[in-house]
């Protein structure tokens, strides 16, 4: 799922009202998963403005003696990295299931699942909407993928955990009462890391004790060089780290306005695509859940804002330099000769791949008329690769050498449009219908190894159409 428009941004308030009676509980304004009892009767009145670290907020984790299990000498020599929720390497795990059949003995009475449910050393076990088994310390906010039933991994990661907040501390960090640390385990060469990130609920934002410059932020934009400009990919890597981890957050109604408003917006923008119809009324069946504690809503939220705020990074939203137009470029000059000297597919070509992304709204209908007008080449090299060939066949022609050399020619050209042709059909529709992903990556690396560049897919393109001309 991917949008190319441009948003302005939205000053939707992220803090309670001040005229709700002390009485009443106020409602959630964030997605931040909700404090302890414990840590909320430490929190500082309504009005202070001190800055409390959050380690100074938690109740002592349970279990965390087990800290002490290592044999006597064996230390644990903690590495940190900086990371992004990008790169929680989630989808690429490679965890193998026992592959022999056996019927599970079921015990009498009603199934009990509480032991296996039940929290491990203050971790509880969650199951993700998409079906991934999750980890969450509610006493220290932390959530990852690592498997820390394993006494020995649950070790790492305490000490991880610690690490991370100690670092942050000694970086003269705030850390509020509601900010969340992500952790995951990074094997590489044999050695063991732990990739980290820490999220600010408050501005919406991730951040780490050290600074940082990370490629799966950038997402390949180049010209960035405003700190409003970056916020959009960090907040872009907040909504994908409410994404992998939804559960126990309550999805507010201030955030489910300002998403129904962004894609009305969209709606009004690409009012043809039947995609954004569908999601803005999918936004209104979320109106329903503000205010509750259903993290498919909150996943369904967080994935459409990710992609959202990604789309407001790539086109410069609040820069001097933003797309208006969703076939501007930002990089090439209009009256440079490369875009002068236009032809029909290379123009076509470029209304839908825009400073090496896809305009996704528009890429269908591409592809659909390439289809198009291939089958009607198709039928027309045929046609003349049967005229030529009975032409031929004409005693009278046979005697004529010039003749029969511009029937051979136009039947090598109807040929060649032929096999062009069937060729594309069958593997620029295999490359080129998959997710936006693997349709920009194959493109790129046409690109890259072209003399033409970006031109030399639509000059492919050209191929079937030029050799009809010349048969």
């Amino acid at each position: 799922m991917r949008f190319i428009f441009w948003l302005s941004g939205l000053a939707l308030s992220s803090q309670p009202g001040t005229d709700q009676p002390d009485s009443q509980p106020a409602p959630p304004v964030s997605l931040a998963v909700p404090l302890l009892e414990a840590s909320l009767q430490s929190l500082p009145s309504r009005g202070s403005q001190a800055q409390t670290d959050i380690q100074n907020l938690q109740v002592p984790t349970p279990g965390v003696s087990e800290l002490d299990i290592t044999t006597p000498g064996q230390t644990f020599d903690i590495t940190l990295i900086p990371i992004t929720p990008l790169e929680v390497n989630r989808y690429g795990r490679n965890v193998l299931v026992k592959d022999e059949y056996e019927a599970f003995l079921v015990e009498k009475g009603p199934l009990d699942c509480s032991e296996e449910l039940a929290p491990v050393a203050g971790w509880e076990p969650l199951t993700q909407p998409e079906g991934a088994m999750i980890f969450y310390q509610p006493y220290k906010r932390v959530f990852t993928d690592v498997d820390v039933r394993d006494p020995h991994s649950r070790v790492k990661i305490d000490k991880a955990v610690e690490k991370a907040y100690h670092e942050a501390r000694n970086a003269s960090i705030p850390l509020d009462p509601f900010v969340e640390l992500g952790l995951e385990l990074i094997v590489k060469d044999g050695e063991e890391m732990w990739g980290y990130y820490f999220v600010d609920h408050e501005k919406r934002v991730i951040f780490w004790f050290e600074d940082h410059i990370s490629d799966s932020l950038m997402s390949g934009i180049r010209g960035v060089e405003r700190k409003s400009h970056i916020k959009h990919a960090l907040e872009s890597q907040y909504w994908r780290h409410i994404e992998l981890f939804p559960n126990r957050r309550l999805l507010s109604e201030d955030i489910v306005v300002e998403l129904k408003e962004l894609v009305m917006y969209a709606q009004a923008v690409h009012f043809t695509s039947n995609e954004i119809a569908s999601i803005l009324s999918l936004v209104d069946l979320l109106g329903n859940s503000a205010n509750k504690n259903c993290e498919h809503f909150v996943w369904i939220t967080a994935r459409i804002m990710k992609h959202l705020c990604e789309t407001k990074f790539v086109n410069f939203c609040g820069q001097p330099g933003a797309r208006l137009d969703v076939e501007k470029s930002l990089y090439e000059k209009s009256d440079t000769l490369k875009n002068k000297l236009v032809w029909t597919e290379r123009k076509a070509f470029h209304k839908v791949w825009v400073d090496g992304r896809i305009v996704h709204v528009r890429w269908e209908q591409y592809m659909n008329k390439l289809n198009s007008d291939w089958n009607g080449y198709t039928i027309f090299s045929t046609v003349m690769v049967a005229v030529d060939v009975s032409f031929l066949a004409v005693l009278s022609i046979q005697t004529q050498k010039n003749v029969i050399v511009i029937l051979y020619m136009s039947t090598l050209s109807a040929t060649c449009s032929l096999v062009i042709t069937l060729f594309f059909v069958v593997q620029v529709n295999t490359q080129l219908r998959g997710s936006n992903t693997s349709v920009v990556s194959h493109l790129n690396r046409m690109a890259v190894g072209s003399v033409l560049g970006s031109d030399s897919f639509p000059f492919m393109l050209s191929l079937p159409f030029g050799f009809l001309l010349l048969g």
